[in-house]
């Protein structure tokens, strides 16, 4: 764990002295689960289910706020069974998913979800025709029902065939009124209506938070780190997590603390549990 400034430092002790009023917020992908070439076989570091039940008897509430399906994210976590061994221990677990569109919690136990957006599914229509125009006709595309994936990483030129992909997916995108969200060897399509800042400020009036905490390791997780020093500009205790990697470098002139990967955010949560 390094802080990046004195100030920084001040941040982390300024949350821990109001722990037990505080939210956490955490991405799933590259923060609390270690990035795979398949995104499907993606699971919790494990590590990370112990932390969770050691912060949830110090802090009011955990969310992991991430761009895949909640009802995916539940699964691979197991989430369902942790957040109500969680509720044992004092704390509610939530899941925001499709960055924020898709709500879940251990008390409800049931996703609530709106409508695709308009022209998603013509998006996907035409998305062949531009994966082979970039000369990227193997990207493995998921469909997230309200979103799309177009994923690199198990290409032979994972970063190439990104860069090539980046420009005309946009334009498809723009051409559709939908916005993309590029990330670690992949480009997500979606609305623009919703991003994880949004989601950090809802999380953290609906808990009437005392001080919040958010983790993440991508492009798309740049708005909740905006979202928690907007909110302590205005005098809410708040700490912004990087979880580093070589491929996205830039988040760590956003962050308070710099862990290194899923490994170092379990690090610090169990750090943040002892102190309370």
């Amino acid at each position: 764990m390094e802080f990046t400034s004195d100030a920084a430092r001040a941040h982390y002790d300024a949350v821990r002295d109001v722990l037990d009023g505080v939210v956490v917020g955490l991405d799933f992908d590259g923060t609390l689960s270690p990035v795979v070439d398949d995104p499907e076989a993606a699971r919790l570091h494990p590590g990370a289910p112990g932390a969770l039940l050691e912060l949830a008897e110090a802090v009011r509430a955990v969310a992991v706020i991430t761009g895949r399906p909640a009802r995916q994210a539940i699964a691979m976590g197991d989430l369902d069974a942790l957040g109500n061994a969680m509720l044992d221990r004092g704390a509610e677990l939530f899941v925001f998913g499709q960055y924020g569109n898709e709500r879940w919690s251990a008390t409800e136990q049931r996703i609530r979800s709106p409508r695709p957006p308009a022209g998603l599914a013509s998006f996907e229509r035409e998305l062949p025709q531009v994966l082979r125009g970039a000369g990227a006709a193997d990207a493995y595309v998921e469909e997230k029902g309200l979103a799309v994936a177009v994923h690199t990483r198990r290409m032979d030129d994972p970063a190439g065939a990104f860069e090539r992909l980046v420009k005309p997916i946009a334009a498809l995108a723009e051409r559709h009124r939908l916005t993309i969200e590029p990330g670690r060897n992949v480009i997500e399509i979606r609305s623009g209506d919703m991003h994880k800042g949004q989601a950090v400020r809802t999380f953290v009036a609906e808990q009437e938070a005392t001080g919040v905490v958010f983790g993440g390791d991508d492009l798309g997780d740049v708005e909740a780190f905006e979202a928690v020093r907007a909110l302590r500009a205005d005098g809410l205790p708040g700490l912004v997590v990087c979880s580093a990697s070589h491929e996205q470098p830039d988040l760590v002139r956003l962050a308070d603390v710099v862990v290194d990967g899923p490994a170092g955010v379990v690090d610090l949560l169990s750090s943040l549990a002892r102190r309370r």
